[in-house]
Formats: C-alpha cells, structure tokens, sequence
C-alpha cells in the first residue's frame, strides 16, 4: 500500500543534478527522508547538507549504478541509516550526440552499460526490499523509450530497452503477486544540465528538443507514482503527443524529425569531442537542478495536471471528441470520421477507468 510522500523513504540514484536533484529536494520538502546517490560524491553530499540545513532529513551516497558492489552498498547504508526503502527511483543521465557510424561502439557499449543494465542493477537490489513495504521501483526513461530520433541512437535503444524489460518485468511481478508498485517514467525534453555534460560529436553543445519543460515537472510526476501505481508516466505534453503521433503515422514523424531533429539538437556554442562529459565517470560540477535553457522553459504542463486525475481526463477528453464527432458526422462524406472519433471517445472513457483500476 502507498504512503504519503511524509512517510516515506525515498532513495534518488542520479540525484547530483537536474530532475534527481529537483525531486530529492521536493521530497525533503514534502517531509521525506531522502538518501541521494550519484557518481558524484561531492555533489550529492553537498546537495544533502543543503537539504539537511533546510530541516529536511537526508543523506548523500557517492554510487556508481555500473557497479553492482556500490549499488547494494547504497541499498546497506539506506537501510542503516532509516531502517527501509519506500520508493527507490533510478534517473542516471548521460547521452553521446552524433551520427551513428562515427560514435565509437565503446560509447554505445558505456551508454547501454549506465541507462538500462544501470537500472537493472538498481532493480535487482532494491526490489527485496520494497518488498517489505509494499514500496515503488520508478524507472526514469524518456520519451525515447517509444521513439527514436537522430543524433542519439545510443540513448533512444538504451531507453527502447528499458521500456522493454519493463513491460516483461512488470507481468513477472504481477504473476507472484507482488506489492512492489513499477512505474516508467517518461519526460520529454527537461532543462537539466545533462547537454552541459553530455559527450557531442557535433562539433557544438547539444540542446534539447522544443519544447522544453523545467526539472520541477520531472519532481511532480515522479513524486506522483511514489505515492500512487501508475504504468506509466509522461512528463510534459510533447512526449505524449509524440506518443501519439507514432502511433498514427510512425513515417511523418519520420519526415517530421529529417526537418527538425537535426537542427533542433544543436546550440550554436562550440564543443569539442574531447571536453569534459559524464559517459565514462562523473565531472567536477554536475551543474545544479537547471541547464542553460531556463528563458525557453515552460513551468507548467495543463496535460501533466490533468494526466494526474485520469477519470477525470478520459472523460473530459471522451467529451470534446464525441463533440467533434457530431459536428463532423454533419456532412456527409464526414461519417466515417465521426465514427473514429466517436470510438476514440469511448477508448478514451475506457482507458481512464482502467488507469484508475490499475492503482491500488
């Protein structure tokens, strides 16, 4: 059974920056106990102290997620210092930018090593022990877990990947009738200081996708599934619209990202393939909660909000379509489109009431 965010013990693995950071933070604030973990020692424990000034209760863990030993060290100091595990969430982020054929297949080898078998080494430690409380396992994927786009084909088949264990792992657990909640995490393009520190071989810094959400978002949604049992979650509207979209038509947003998926990922601030970047080990600053992209973000998502009442958006959503539906089916050559969206309304109803049965 959940609990409220106040009772919980909530475990952040990629909590140094961006959205593990925003949500260790919002935790704490919320009345959490926090235990951040990064490769980043000095940072996560920097982050801990401020939150530890702030009357919030947390520690900081330096954890290498490829490396099993430090991942069930983290799980022994969490269980030392609070007894147990309510939420454990895995966020690690690194990315390598380029075309295919000239990224070195070490780097495809290292960003499948940290994003998915980084994850499984998390999974395989902390589900024992949400076991015991009925807790949640949050994955942190992408909006690539369902779309692939170019310039990262390394990142987007290690998030396809995640969503694919995912999908197995979770049947598994539901088989031998586990408490453990699962949820993926899906956010679309969050302003985070990952394209600060992420490996380009594009001769400049990459840049994330328009539009672009602030780490806050990331916070809400994830601290939204520790205390709920949701599949899936999508941060912003872009990524479920993207979703969407790939599903009706998969060749024009083909067409769609050879127009804008090139130039969409590229700032125009020199980089070399050689500076510093977090593929292989961590980096002096891993640069606070927010990237360089703050005057572009948005602050707040209207389809976030109302994703998190989902009867209440199935049927608003039913109704504007069924609305449509009448008004097309006026015209004659118009009925076979109100028939799809008259169906599209009734899917809608229907997928709100099972998202809102799938929670326990």
């Amino acid at each position: 059974m959940s609990k409220s965010i106040s009772e919980q013990v909530i475990v952040l693995v990629g909590a140094s920056s961006g959205m593990g950071l925003a949500t260790a933070k919002e935790a704490a604030r919320r009345g959490a106990k926090v235990v951040l973990a990064a490769r980043n020692g000095g940072d996560v424990e920097k982050a801990a102290e401020e939150i530890r000034r702030n009357g919030g209760d947390a520690i900081g863990v330096p954890t290498d997620l490829t490396d099993y030993a430090q991942v069930e060290n983290l799980a022994r100091r969490t269980v030392e210092q609070y007894g147990r595990v309510d939420t454990w969430v895995t966020l690690p982020g690194t990315s390598v930018y380029g075309m295919f054929e000239e990224i070195p297949m070490d780097d495809v080898r290292q960003t499948m090593e940290v994003i998915f078998f980084g994850q499984l080494n998390a999974a395989r430690i902390a589900v024992p022990l949400l076991e015991q409380t009925g807790g949640a396992l949050i994955c942190v994927g992408s909006t690539l877990s369902k779309r692939g786009i170019p310039l990262q084909t390394a990142y987007c088949a290690a998030k396809h990947a995640l969503k694919g264990w995912i999908d197995g792992y979770r049947v598994e657990l539901m088989n031998r009738k586990s408490n453990v909640r699962l949820t993926l995490v899906m956010p679309s393009s969050i302003n985070t200081p990952l394209f600060n520190k992420a490996k380009t071989l594009m001769g400049v810094m990459p840049m994330p996708i328009a539009p672009i959400y602030e780490p806050e978002l990331a916070a809400k949604g994830i601290l939204r599934a520790a205390e709920g049992n949701e599949r899936d979650v999508f941060i912003g509207g872009a990524g479920k619209f993207m979703d969407i979209a790939e599903r009706i038509s998969p060749k024009l947003l083909d067409l769609q990202q050879l127009k804008m998926g090139f130039s969409g990922q590229k700032t125009s601030w020199p980089k070399t393939a050689d500076a510093p970047n977090n593929l292989y080990g961590a980096v002096v600053d891993d640069g606070g909660v927010r990237g360089d992209f703050t005057p572009q973000a948005k602050k707040r998502s209207y389809y976030q909000e109302m994703a998190a009442n989902p009867i209440a958006f199935a049927f608003g959503a039913a109704a504007l379509t069924a609305v449509g539906a009448v008004v097309a089916g006026r015209a004659r050559d118009r009925r076979l489109l109100a028939g799809l969206l008259i169906a599209t309304a009734l899917g809608l109803t229907g997928k709100g009431a099972v998202a809102a049965a799938y929670r326990r």
